[in-house]
């Protein structure tokens, strides 16, 4: 099936909540919560046979909603009866011993604990009270509860207070930063910086070191790295090939998203709809991408309408995801089982997505349509330096007499006089500022043979050979009664089978052949490839003559670039040009009327081009006609002189840079819809070519009604819809998320599913508090974070001691600050900086670090452009984790080892694992064991005194000084490694030279090979792994 069910995962996950967070439930005398008691053992062990779900559900009986519940059954009583547990079926059914009468059935291989009996029936006697699910009810702002700290420390006490439990005392400045640093930068503080902050006594220090790492540039691609999880962002398509793509813009205006603090509703407007706001930015356009970052496939066989249809589903299910923390996935194919979400709601939902104007087939394709370019950091600059020269050039043309004195031959035709003519088009050399590219072979301009004037072009190859243009030189033009003269030399002792002659419109399709027509070039029989005659004569110049119109050449077309083509063997070429009559009243280069008739707007830009296509009939303001005739004047009439002839040279050489300069911007991926949009339906069954009821874009009823503003809603109305003050689900989503990344798990554990299948809030009326401050202060994300890190919970030590581990060990309650393992790009990334070896270089495409030989291989199908790994070099060995390429089917075996999704689908919630092989790595890797010879030349760089040195690489690391003790064993242990290297000066090299970078040359090597094992050791401390 294609879609990645998670839920066995989840659902395993949760059991393990129930046995080990018991005390978020109700105990003795305390008033149940029917979401937070009651519900969560419904939905766990009854909603699958007796929910939403009407083709699974058994007994006609539902126990997700009350009316269902309470109903009496013709025979037998209801499920529930308020009061009275004796006389509510549910009860009974529960205690009973009978295995065909007891729920759930022992088939179902699931059990309610003693601690759930207790609950229900408590639940029973008080009345069976059912609420609305917590999630689906609009937030209101709480009363803050009394106490001292920050409203968020007042919440948080309240909860510390009813669990008996008091809060931990604030951690040291050390770890105050370093858990700073990490949260906001990805990176530990420098020593610099640590030493600052714990010489800064001075009230609000601990807040202006929070702020200097809010406003530093890496905390945008600290916080982008957490997005692209969600997004699922990678550098390949993801399926089959696996071919590269190009997307890395989206990932770059992600970092510089955060960074700028864009708000979040803007940021998820942008992203969902930037393409359906009022005159898009090209920022907002690339935004896009992220519905575009979806897995796609170009495999051959594959059915178009089967992939349209699961990039649908899947935009579908990472935009409920990632916004309303839904698994709005599990009702593609039948009714939700848990949460109020039908099939139709969900296609409905789905129907949003389903007008995509990205092909099915991806074409394993770098770049698949809809794409832009791209504009770069000085864009603007640079196009406004081109400008200046290029109206300068233009300004100078106007000086000249023959601007002024032009006069339209169209308009006095009786004066005109219509002659044969003859134009060179190559003598000695392409024409003026062409760019020659060939077949690999240097450009060959040889004195002998010669027809005429000083050089001939020679041009030989085994096979195809060729030398062409197609940019660079003034448009080139058919005249009328075009016939095309060539002379040719073939080398009698290296005869070609074939000679061509091609030519360059909008495309490369007119060609003319003469001999064997074995090239494969444009289809034969037709004006792109016309037969002109036999091979010529050999050793002696022949003239070859060909009709313009035979390659489908017609007066007036504009020529950009030709070439001169030979297969298996050696020609030379010479004398190449054009004959025609020239009729200057319908010449376009004579005259302007002409031109305007015949429409020629390659190259011509807007609003210009658009008023040629219009025509001549329409009539135009004269502003409009005076911008049109400075345009042709300047860059298309040919009949004002050699003087006039330099200037447009000069012109031309500027416009040509400006375009070669435009056309090297890279492009990336946007998205877009179909003018018409596809007619969407409720898909049978989960099944691409079995469609049932047609559905409308809608949103699921349990939620506000989603507002349109026009007939049909649009993703710019879903997008409104997600971020409106209504929305009960987004901020309370997103804000939970940012926990989680501040706190190591959310308020809402489940940041995954915020359904009936999730988790309570640990704290529900701190949740709503931030959900509701956050969107009252604008959706500011830097706020929202720098006001958690300034409370004194974040800011609690982590030690966990009794009763604090035994009754809460998860750290549910907050009585302890946060305490968790690096995730895999901070734990490289970390190595990186305190080796010195870190490149701080942003943007761009990602590049290739250290890994094992033979990983993409293996897995890589033959005709894949990601089939081997081509590892960088020099300082893109060492730039930061979240630019590194990530090849989906094979992500980088660092980041697997350590828990980071393939990103082939969304991922809100890193898992986190210890393993052996985790040690190993960090140990033995190259990117980690040459980055600990870094550390190790630092320390020696730094001073001389082998216990500063100690100091150094320690606080280096994790931002304190070591103990008495650890700086005993450490020395020991450097004297041991010293005294093993100096005995084998050979191995101490092997040591230094792990990796490409050069140990410096005037340290001692085996003193160097000892620290860095002495870096390494400290590298792999479980305190430089954990933050803490």
């Amino acid at each position: 099936m294609f879609l990645l069910e998670s839920r066995v995962i989840y659902r395993s996950g949760f059991c393990v909540f129930l046995m080990l967070g018991s005390s978020f439930f109700a105990t003795g005398s305390e008033v149940l919560n029917f979401n937070r008691d009651i519900r969560p053992i419904l939905s766990d062990k009854c909603f699958t046979c007796h929910g939403i779900d009407e083709d699974s559900r058994e007994a006609k009986l539902r126990l997700d909603t009350p009316e269902g519940a309470f109903r009496k059954k013709r025979r037998g009583k209801a499920a529930l009866v308020a009061g009275k547990p004796d006389e509510s079926e549910l009860w009974l059914r529960i205690i009973s011993d009978d295995e065909d009468k007891m729920m759930p059935p022992p088939d179902s291989r699931k059990t309610l604990s003693n601690e759930d009996k207790r609950l229900i029936k408590r639940w029973i006697e008080g009345g069976a009270s059912y609420q609305k699910h917590w999630a689906f009810e609009s937030p209101v702002m709480p009363i803050v509860p009394p106490g001292q700290g920050s409203e968020i420390d007042r919440f948080v006490g309240s909860v510390l207070k009813k669990n008996n439990l008091q809060p931990s005392p604030e951690a040291n400045r050390e770890v105050l930063i370093r858990r700073v640093s990490f949260a906001l930068s990805g990176l530990p503080p420098t020593i610099q910086e640590v030493d600052r902050f714990l010489s800064d006594q001075t009230d609000g220090a601990y807040e202006r070191m929070v702020n200097r790492y809010l406003d530093s540039a890496r905390y945008g691609e600290e916080m982008a790295r957490h997005w692209l999880d969600a997004a699922r962002y990678g550098d390949t398509h993801g399926m089959h090939l696996d071919n590269e793509r190009q997307m890395w813009a989206y990932r770059d205006w992600v970092i510089k998203s955060f960074n700028d603090n864009l708000p979040y509703d803007d940021f998820t407007v942008e992203q969902l709809a930037g393409d359906l706001l009022p005159n898009p930015k090209v920022d907002q356009l690339v935004a896009t991408g992220f519905n575009r970052c979806n897995v796609t496939s170009g495999e051959g066989g594959s059915i178009k309408e089967e992939l349209i249809f699961r990039y649908a589903v899947d935009r579908a299910s990472t935009t409920a995801q990632v916004w309303l923390g839904l698994t709005a996935q599990c009702a593609a194919c039948h009714d939700h089982k848990y949460d109020p979400i039908s099939q139709k709601e969900f296609y409905s939902l789905y129907a949003f997505f389903n007008s995509n104007a990205d092909p099915a087939m991806d074409g394993n394709s770098l770049l698949t349509a809809p794409v832009i370019k791209v504009k770069a950091e000085n864009y603007e600059a640079k196009i406004a330096e081109f400008n200046k020269l290029s109206n300068g050039v233009v300004q100078s043309m106007k000086k000249l007499p023959v601007w002024n004195s032009y006069q339209d031959p169209a308009g006095n035709k009786s004066s005109v006089r219509i002659e044969d003519t003859e134009a060179i088009w190559f003598e000695d050399e392409f024409p003026n500022g062409a760019k020659v590219g060939n077949s690999g072979h240097p450009l060959t301009l040889v004195d002998q043979p010669v027809f005429s004037g000083q050089k001939a072009l020679k041009r030989g190859g085994k096979e195809m050979a060729q030398d062409y243009y197609e940019s660079g030189a003034a448009p080139l033009t058919v005249p009328s009664g075009s016939r095309f003269f060539l002379h040719v030399y073939l080398d009698p002792k290296d005869t070609p089978e074939e000679v061509m002659i091609q030519f360059h419109g909008s495309a490369w399709n007119h060609r003319a052949v003469w001999g064997a027509d074995i090239i494969d070039f444009g289809k034969k029989g037709t004006s792109q490839r016309f037969v002109a005659g036999p091979l010529p004569e050999t050793g002696k110049w022949i003239r070859l003559e060909v009709p313009g119109e035979k390659m489908g050449l017609k007066a007036g077309m504009q020529i950009v670039g030709f070439a001169f083509t030979v297969h298996g063997g050696t020609a030379y070429f010479d004398h190449f040009g054009v004959l025609g009559s020239e009729d200057p009243t319908t010449d376009p280069k004579a005259s302007f009327s002409a031109w305007r008739k015949a429409k020629q707007v390659n190259g011509v830009p807007e609003p210009l081009r658009q008023w040629l296509q219009e025509g001549i009939e329409k009539e135009r303001k004269p502003s409009e006609l005076a911008l049109l005739k400075d345009y042709y004047l300047a860059r298309i009439c040919g009949t004002l002189g050699k003087e006039f002839e330099a200037k447009r040279t000069e012109l031309i050489k500027v416009e040509s840079e400006q375009a070669n300069y435009e056309k090297g911007l890279p492009s990336t991926f946007v998205y877009r819809d179909l003018p018409k949009p596809r007619e969407s339906y409720v898909m049978k069954r989960g099944e691409y070519n079995q469609p049932g009821e047609k559905v409308e874009p809608g949103t699921p009823s349990v939620l506000p009604t989603l507002v349109k503003t026009g007939k049909r809603a649009t993703r710019l109305d879903l997008a409104n819809w997600l971020v409106s003050q209504e929305n009960p689900l987004t901020a309370r989503v997103v804000v939970n998320r940012f926990w989680q990344q501040l706190f190591g798990i959310g308020l809402v554990k489940t940041s995954h599913d915020f359904g009936t299948q999730g988790d309570f809030p640990s704290h529900p009326e701190l949740l709503d508090y931030l959900a509701l401050r956050f969107q009252a202060n604008g959706w500011n994300v830097k706020a929202l974070i720098r006001e958690v890190m300034l409370t004194k919970t974040f800011r609690q030590e982590s030690a966990a001691a009794s009763p604090r581990w035994d009754n809460d060990p998860e750290n549910r309650f907050l009585a302890r600050g946060p305490r968790f393992r690096l995730d895999a790009e901070q734990l490289r990334d970390q190595a990186l900086f305190v080796s010195g070896l870190m490149n701080f270089k942003m943007g761009g495409r990602g590049v290739m670090p250290y890994q094992p030989p033979n990983i993409w291989e293996p897995v890589a199908f033959g005709g894949s452009n990601t089939r081997f790994y081509k590892r960088g070099n020099g300082a893109d060995l060492y730039r930061r984790s979240v630019y590194t390429f990530f090849k989906r089917t094979a992500p980088h075996p660092m980041f697997a080892n350590f828990d980071a999704p393939a990103r082939e689908q969304f991922c809100v919630k890193r898992e986190r694992s210890n393993t052996p092989l985790q040690a190993l790595q960090l140990m033995n890797d190259v990117q980690h064991f040459e980055a600990a010879r870094g550390l190790g030349e630092r320390a020696m760089k730094s001073t001389s005194d082998r216990g500063k040195r100690i100091d150094f690489i320690f606080k280096s690391v994790v931002s304190r000084l070591p103990g008495m003790e650890e700086k005993k064993i450490i020395a020991g242990f450097f004297e041991k490694q010293f005294d093993k290297y100096q005995s084998a000066p050979e191995e101490a090299m092997k040591a230094i030279t792990f990796g490409e970078s050069e140990p410096a040359k005037d340290l001692n090597s085996s003193e160097l090979a000892a620290w860095s094992l002495v870096a390494n050791l400290i590298l792999n401390m479980d305190e430089a792994i954990v933050r803490n």
